[in-house]
């Protein structure tokens, strides 16, 4: 069953799939089944991974780590999102010599969920 908003990745090549709408079947890539991508909040290296959000004049601002995540051709974040009290998603898609941090219009105390997509350790997660 592929879960709504879920994270999938394929071991194969490495294309990531989020779910808007929840099923019964299973979501393959390169003939076989994606992973369902775990939140990771505090195991390995949170310091450079975990989102921190702050409040600014428009809204917010997520900085992906307390110590900025590497931006490298070879190691960087793929993307930030915000979700909702209301189901909302938010994204930002970013690139290798952006800078680890994303701006959204949107109120500190209608956020239900940030996270953030590391090319190299995955998905992590904030509340």
């Amino acid at each position: 069953m592929a879960l709504k908003l879920g994270i999938y990745k394929c071991a194969m090549c490495g294309n990531v799939v989020e779910v808007f709408i929840e099923g019964d079947g299973e979501l393959v890539c390169c003939g076989q089944p994606m992973t369902l991508m775990d939140e990771r909040n505090k195991d390995g290296a949170g310091e450079k991974h975990l989102p921190v959000v702050e409040q600014t004049a428009n809204g917010i601002l997520v900085k992906v780590g307390s110590v900025p995540h590497p931006m490298e051709p070879d190691h960087w974040i793929q993307f930030i999102e915000v979700i909702t009290e209301d189901n909302y998603v938010l994204r930002k898609e970013l690139h290798p010599g952006d800078k680890p941090e994303a701006e959204f219009k949107v109120s500190q105390s209608q956020i239900k969920l940030v996270r953030e997509f590391c090319n190299k350790h995955g998905l992590w997660a904030t509340k």
